[in-house]
């Protein structure tokens, strides 16, 4: 089963983008489409990008690094759940995308943003900038979710409506389809990449 990598960009106490990709995270597993697997940016806390090298180069040489390398390696697909703040997102988030290059390049991303009336989507367009860099593939449909704290219940749970639970499976269903158009120039490049 292909694995699908949720990343939470918030990093904040009493942030809501935790609540939200935990909802996301049991949502794909009972979608039953990927093996999920969540990597939270508050408990991962990557220290400011501190390797001497260029990304590109992957020739890392500290711990985490070679930690964060792995995970997002592994990943088939990846969906970045972000909050908006200020019309961005977090530095963060920007910091753990910085960190790599290849481990990205030619994986399907969903994006689930979550804000007050705009949902997150200025976070969003932000976002598509530097993931098309890294040479990601959105898919069409993303999830947004506005006024996100009136959909927290008494226990600090998110709690989904119809149409975003239909937009979650929507996603769902084109990141997996995407991700069988782009996993054989996944392999290529690695084979490119080992010299066979």
């Amino acid at each position: 089963m292909s694995k699908l990598l949720i990343v939470i960009g918030s990093t904040g106490p009493g942030r809501v983008g935790l609540p939200v990709a935990q909802w996301f995270a049991a949502r794909a597993v009972a979608d039953g489409r990927f093996e999920v697997e969540i990597a939270d940016l508050a408990e991962l806390d990557l220290p400011l990008f501190d390797e001497p090298g260029a990304p590109f180069m992957r020739q890392y040489t500290k711990e985490h690094a070679l930690a964060w390398s792995a995970t997002v390696e592994a990943a088939d697909a990846i969906v970045i759940v972000t909050a908006e703040y200020n019309y961005g997102y977090l530095a963060p988030l920007k910091n753990a995308l910085d960190y790599l290059f290849h481990e990205w390049r030619r994986k399907p991303l969903g994006f689930v943003s979550c804000g007050g009336m705009a949902a997150g989507t200025r976070a969003v367009q932000q976002l598509q900038q530097v993931v098309t860099a890294l040479q990601m593939v959105p898919v069409p449909t993303a999830v947004h979710v506005p006024f996100v704290a009136s959909m927290l219940d008494d226990d600090a749970c998110f709690v989904a409506n119809e149409l975003i639970e239909q937009a979650a499976g929507t996603m769902l269903a084109e990141l997996e389809a995407l991700n069988e158009e782009l996993a054989p120039l996944r392999a290529a490049i690695h084979s490119a990449a080992e010299g066979v």
